[in-house]
């Protein structure tokens, strides 16, 4: 398992570069910050960081390879049998949110787990994804993101993609609001019956493919002109996504209740995001649109 383990290592670390290496390329002046970081329990990490920038306003691409001695609730909710385990958890996990408005912020994270018991087989498990949140939609758009999502999965079955695109879209719903976080992706966790090498293959190809999804997405719509009536709905919207951190991701949970470092942690937060009062937008508007259109789970490819 050890040789295994290196070999996903290794690929998080050059994932983790050449997405800042595409997305910099983006930027004329701005550039990623690395912080290299120790964790006390065991293990540390890499963070990388771009703000201010023309294209970016913050963004945070991460590589953090932790262990510790008790698998924490966030981790063992849905597999008690795994609780009091020892654990390895390395990952790669970016947020990216633009300046301009009709650019949508996006999200990826590809993980490994290792839970080990002396005396017991060591159980382990690859999960991940990515999902996008406009603000502003374009149709297009959004089936060129299904599209490269389903090119990820289909050597791996015809149904894969449509299995993970529907947990995608129950994960990522805002049950107090009654609607998704964006118009989904893919999200898959807990995965091992594939064996090693697919699982491992099948967590490569949807890392790989992130930058192939979003990246021509922000190339058409970074020069879109746009006034303070799209930044103010930008920034009232980007309140959803903090809602969707701090309360029911994962990821999030797992990273503060096993002492992770806070700063890597919460870097996926907004630089600025707004609230109002049961606001709502008016009728017939390109913010209404985002509604009544785009912030339902939807057969976006027609399969």
């Amino acid at each position: 398992m050890d040789n295994n383990i290196d070999r996903v290592r290794h690929y998080l670390l050059s994932l983790q570069d050449s997405i800042c290496n595409s997305l910099q390329g983006e930027e004329p002046e701005a550039r990623f910050i690395e912080d290299l970081w120790q964790r006390v329990e065991g293990g540390g990490g890499r963070t990388r960081v771009i703000a201010n920038g023309q294209v970016f306003e913050q963004g945070g691409v991460n590589f953090s390879h932790v262990s510790g001695f008790k698998l924490p609730p966030s981790a063992t909710e849905k597999r008690p049998e795994l609780a009091n385990r020892e654990f390895e958890a390395m990952g790669v996990s970016l947020v990216i949110h633009p300046n301009n408005p009709y650019v949508p912020t996006s999200h990826a994270n590809v993980r490994m787990f290792i839970a080990k018991k002396d005396g017991e087989p060591t159980i382990w498990w690859v999960g991940g994804g990515f999902d996008l949140t406009p603000y502003y939609p374009f149709k297009e758009d959004v089936l060129h993101w299904h599209q490269t999502a389903r090119t990820a999965c289909q050597p791996f079955g015809e149904d894969v993609y449509l299995m993970y695109k529907k947990w995608c879209d129950e994960y990522f719903y805002l049950k107090h609001r009654k609607e998704t976080r964006g118009v989904g992706g893919l999200f898959f966790d807990d995965l091992n019956e594939w064996g090693f090498e697919q699982c491992f293959a099948f967590m490569q190809s949807v890392g790989n493919h992130y930058i192939d999804a979003y990246l021509p997405i922000v190339q058409k719509r970074k020069n879109t002109p746009y006034g303070e009536r799209e930044r103010d709905f930008q920034l009232y919207r980007r309140g959803r996504y903090v809602e969707f951190n701090l309360v029911y991701d994962r990821g999030t949970l797992f990273g503060l209740q096993s002492g992770g470092r806070t700063e890597s942690i919460l870097m996926s937060m907004p630089p600025v995001a707004h609230w109002r009062y049961n606001w709502h937008p008016e009728a017939g508007t390109p913010e209404a649109l985002l509604y009544d259109m785009y912030l339902k789970p939807q057969n976006w490819l027609g399969l």
